[in-house]
């Protein structure tokens, strides 16, 4: 992983929508390399990709974006959040950095949005060219999200004082139970979730943020259809030890997706990538040796 403070040095900064977002490539010169957006989760950013990034730059050019509301990105309170909104602001990135053709890796909120980008992508309204996706933990299917409680709380008339009760201890409260029993996060990665979130006021919108379940519900015939009519390859990589979105996902998966190409890390939670990088890097490389997207 990468230190807070040398991940900050390497953001760059774009607008879109009027928004000013964070973002960072790696390998960008490199036309030999396919290009890999990665996707990030609630209520973390982008830097949870830095534990695996060594391991996918050696094949791919990335780019991962700082979503709205999120990491060193703007984090405006007079807007409603949507899931619409990320995927829009994925396409700007790629057409910022003049991408025309991707792979996606996604994490836990992250998942939605790629949904969203392979709904576009089935509908050949997308504007770059979709090659394949590997989700990770998350919420596929709404019904299958086991949400906890205190993101219940944000989602009642009362969620305004989510952010007045987050702090370090109940991130590291709240992290402990979705990890898994021997891959717990360490203090310093604690700290810099919570220096993340705390960037440009986050706690004040982590609320709104949370829109994206409700959302999930009403979308679920575009969403999980992006799933069921998908015509490129897809793989879950899924922690099974996570209480909201793990064995029961991976099993769900397996059962609803057709040809499902699914993985499963038995005693990892919610944040494979971090909990373990090796592992989720060597099952993402083998999916794309497979997919012949990498030499074997």
């Amino acid at each position: 992983m990468k230190s807070l403070s040398d991940w900050r040095a390497a953001a760059r900064h774009f607008e879109a929508g009027g928004r000013r977002l964070a973002y960072w490539t790696e390998n960008e010169a490199d036309e030999e390399k396919p290009w890999l957006l990665l996707i990030h989760g609630y209520p973390t950013s982008s830097w949870d990709w830095t534990f695996i990034w060594p391991s996918l730059s050696a094949h791919f050019r990335l780019a991962a974006l700082d979503m709205l509301g999120f990491g060193l990105s703007e984090k405006p309170k007079d807007i409603a959040y949507s899931i619409m909104t990320q995927a829009d602001l994925q396409e700007a990135l790629f057409e910022h950095l003049g991408v025309s053709e991707a792979h996606i890796l996604a994490h836990d909120y992250g998942d939605t949005v790629a949904q969203e980008l392979l709904a576009r992508n089935n509908e050949r309204a997308l504007s770059f060219a979709l090659r394949s996706i590997v989700f990770l933990n998350g919420g596929l299917f709404p019904e299958q999200h086991r949400a906890r409680l205190v993101q219940k709380l944000g989602l009642t008339p009362f969620g305004f004082l989510l952010g007045a009760m987050m702090s370090r201890a109940r991130l590291r409260q709240t992290f402990d139970g979705i990890f898994g029993a021997d891959s717990k996060a360490s203090d310093e990665e604690i700290d810099t979730h919570w220096s993340l979130i705390l960037e440009n006021d986050g706690r004040s919108v982590l609320h709104k943020l949370l829109q994206y379940i409700p959302e999930r519900r009403a979308n679920r015939p575009r969403w999980v259809g992006a799933l069921e009519t998908a015509r490129i390859p897809l793989r879950l990589i899924d922690g099974g030890a996570d209480p909201v979105s793990g064995a029961h996902l991976y099993h769900h998966y397996r059962a609803n997706v057709p040809d499902a190409d699914a993985v499963l890390l038995e005693s990892i939670g919610h944040y494979p990538q971090t909990e373990a990088p090796e592992a989720v890097a060597n099952a993402f490389l083998d999916f794309h040796r497979r997919q012949r997207t990498i030499p074997a």
